[in-house]
């Protein structure tokens, strides 16, 4: 059930790309406590028109870390969009820590931000910085201001300007007492979840979207003919290839740290097993052998070993191999069920699906030691997939009956949840960058 057993699911799949009317919506539901104070001043825009308020994406970026609270427009006393026009009295009256200001200018080409960062309370700049883009890429360049901001002010890169893939499933009534229709499509979204475009469209499930590390490229698991294959696709041109078409299942792409790999689950010699695939040349290397189901496979960051799920001792846990020895040994011990393991960048923790009395969390659990923190209260959450700064993770649950996506900081003090208005959503993979 959950993670480990979806790698023997069947998927067909046809190839498709448009545009996604309904985005996920942002709803955040923990902050930390006392979250610092910021004013974002609506940017003073000149030249073309645009069609997005990019102080107030920069806004909804700081809010939903759950480390900001932005002042509302209608409490500001002044518009500021020049160092000499701000009075730091009446932002200090305001309770305001840090004050945001800027404006943008744009031509039929390009748009472009020149912002500035002040400490309220110091009367200092501390940061003073210019972003730009192609026209019609605002939400690009505000997010990227959102960085700026926050690593300034936390000192952790920010997470903004990064995507995510997920799978958005939708259900048809049944006609004449028939099994309802379910329609599936991969979306590309931005990490906010807006800009969603189709990448895959299927009447059949999809699953395991997997970015290559330097998130030009994904891999995912589609039945286009009569057998389960892995595809590897180029996100900017749609350019797709089956690496995969073996008999029995094939699943669980995942990228090595130098994307020359992808790690795989084959049934093609009787059993699940973890392989190694060279993706130039489409060599295998065939890295367990055991009569258990092994699954799920995940990469060191030295890319020299794996983490995996196999039910070898009786239930579902994490082992971790040596490519090079074979070597295997057992990693989790606490509870009778983990999966869908992922390493930290440091590969001195990892995250996964651990299961107790209450239900499927996710939970943190160092290498080292085997501490194991629970992040998440709900009782159906799967799919754990880290942010690249790796202060957040995504992860799928039950929310109202449905399926949405919901993320959660690694002390667990930020929550957020994003639900599709119009289908529910699961898988999701964040991007390396």
């Amino acid at each position: 059930m959950m993670g480990f057993f979806k790698a023997i699911a069947v998927m067909s799949a046809v190839m498709f790309s448009q545009l996604v009317a309904a985005d996920l919506v942002i709803e955040v539901t923990d902050w930390v406590k006392d979250p610092t104070k910021i004013a974002i001043v609506p940017f003073r825009h000149e030249g073309v028109a645009i069609d997005q308020d990019m102080a107030a994406v920069v806004a909804a970026d700081l809010t939903r870390s759950g480390q900001f609270e932005a002042l509302s427009r209608d409490a500001m006393y002044s518009s500021p969009s020049k160092a000499n026009e701000v009075h730091y009295r009446d932002w200090r009256a305001l309770g305001v820590d840090y004050l945001l200001i800027g404006h943008s200018q744009a031509t039929n080409k390009s748009v472009t931000v020149e912002y500035e960062l002040f400490d309220v309370h110091r009367q200092k700049s501390l940061i003073k910085s210019r972003v730009g883009n192609r026209k019609g890429s605002e939400r690009a360049v505000a997010h990227k201001v959102s960085d700026s901001v926050y690593q300034r002010l936390t000192g952790i890169a920010g997470a903004f300007s990064t995507r995510m893939l997920y799978v958005s499933v939708k259900t048809f009534p049944a006609k004449n007492k028939n099994t309802p229709k379910q329609a599936y499509q991969l979306i590309l979204a931005d990490a906010d979840g807006a800009r969603a475009r189709e990448i895959l469209k299927s009447s059949e499930p999809i699953l395991s979207p997997s970015w290559s590390p330097d998130g030009k490229q994904i891999a995912y698991v589609s039945f286009e003919s009569s057998r389960p294959a892995i595809y590897r696709q180029v996100i900017a041109t749609g350019e797709r290839e089956k690496l995969t078409n073996f008999r029995g299942l094939n699943s669980a792409p995942s990228w090595s740290p130098d994307g020359k790999r992808l790690a795989m689950v084959l049934s093609k010699d009787g059993n699940p097993e973890l392989y190694v695939m060279e993706v130039a040349t489409r060599k295998l290397q065939r890295i367990t052998k055991n009569s258990a189901i092994d699954t799920e496979p995940s990469w060191m960051p030295d890319g020299k070993s794996l983490i995996f799920t196999s039910d070898r001792g009786g239930r579902p846990q994490i082992y971790r191999v040596d490519l090079s020895s074979g070597a295997t040994k057992r990693i989790t011990y606490t509870g009778a069920y983990n999966a869908k393991a992922s390493l930290m960048a440091d590969g001195k923790s990892m995250v996964m699906v651990h299961r107790d009395d209450s239900g499927y969390h996710i939970a943190w659990q160092e290498l080292a030691t085997g501490r194991l923190i629970i992040l998440t209260s709900s009782s159906l959450d799967e799919s754990p997939s880290l942010s690249p700064n790796g202060s957040m993770l995504l992860y799928a649950t039950k929310y109202q009956g449905r399926g949405v996506l919901a993320a959660v900081s690694l002390d667990g003090g930020v929550r957020f949840r994003l639900p599709s208005p119009s289908s529910d959503v699961r898988e999701p993979a964040w991007s390396p960058n």
